[in-house]
């Protein structure tokens, strides 16, 4: 079944996004260098194989994964939704500093967060000229866990107005937390969430309250993080879980996550894939790839039919919690 590019339509706004969507951050170099070829022929490849949605940010290699994504969807023929983040500014210094995450980062470009009003009009201006189109169609606040007071009172009233425009369609946050998205939601008007590894087969804290919340808001959910940044892809000593080294405790669950489904012949790749979408919240999942051939294993890990069952023989074998509605 070719699950990875079937098209949900948003609840609030005209747009449908693949079940699958490709973000960016890999692609400008995340923990290591990716040449442009590669990373042309990933953005072509997504396109080719019909998924539609893909994900940026100023931050991604300090405007590095904008600057590349641009550089194929300006130009291309398929339709696409094309969301990035506003929230941080980039600010040209002599010597920034150093960034383990992004190596091939501009040295003269330091990431600062500005939720003032003025500085929501300029992260989003200087969005649309690194990536050289004229719309956006869902901006994002991000990380605004400890900006709620401002993204609220200061950021949204300014996307609002650029959504009265037509400038985007849709507005939404990419965060880490699902109290401080509760908080946001409850004040502001939002069409969509991007919520990174807080709904994965080692963190279901998401399903508590803001699942359903976001059900009843009528607030599309995209999941991303759903590896937890890398654990759940490769259990072993010296993975990564929330971008630190994954302690003994954590490799030990997935590992007996891992081993639970390679019984049944499942790999533990595909079932984190498809994991998100047995809740009726999520529309989307989000995933990193580095080059084709990383897209491609995940596309074929999310198209694989699993046993209808599959979660809660998980949830039976005390591995995952019980979902709640």
């Amino acid at each position: 079944m070719s699950r990875h590019n079937q098209k949900v339509g948003m609840k609030r706004v005209d747009l449908e996004l693949t079940r699958l969507s490709l973000g960016t951050a890999p692609l400008a170099g995340l923990f290591k260098s990716v040449d442009i070829s590669e990373s042309d022929q990933l953005i072509n490849t997504a396109l080719d194989s019909g998924m539609n949605y893909f994900d940026t940010a100023p931050l991604y290699g300090h405007g590095l994964a904008e600057e590349r994504l641009g550089r194929i969807l300006k130009g291309a023929s398929k339709p696409f939704v094309l969301q990035t983040k506003v929230g941080r500014v980039l600010n040209w210094v002599e010597k920034a500093d150093p960034v383990p995450w992004f190596p091939d980062a501009d040295p003269h470009i330091q990431p600062v967060f500005d939720y003032s009003a003025e500085g929501i009009k300029r992260s989003f201006n200087e969005s649309l000229e690194r990536m050289g189109v004229d719309h956006i169609d869902i901006a994002l606040m991000h990380d605004a866990e400890n900006h709620i007071p401002q993204a609220i009172n200061n950021a949204y009233p300014v996307l609002a107005d650029l959504k009265r425009q037509g400038i985007i369609k849709a507005i939404g946050i990419g965060i880490n937390f699902c109290d401080a998205a509760i908080e946001i939601m409850k004040n502001v008007d939002l069409d969509i969430a991007l919520l990174a590894g807080r709904y994965t087969l080692l963190d279901q804290s998401a399903q508590n309250k803001l699942l359903p919340y976001a059900l009843e808001r009528k607030v599309d959910i995209t999941i991303g993080g759903v590896f937890n940044s890398g654990v759940l892809a490769d259990p072993k000593p010296g993975a990564t879980f929330e971008y630190l080294p994954a302690s003994d405790e954590i490799i030990a669950k997935a590992q007996a996550i891992g081993t639970f489904l390679n019984n049944l012949g499942i790999p533990l790749t595909a079932a984190a894939l498809q994991f998100p979408l047995r809740h009726p919240a999520v529309t989307s999942v989000l995933t990193g790839s580095r080059n084709s051939k990383e897209l491609l294993s995940n596309m074929n890990d999310f198209d694989r039919d699993l046993p209808e069952d599959i979660w809660s023989q998980l949830e039976d074998a005390g591995l995952i919690e019980k979902m709640t509605m």
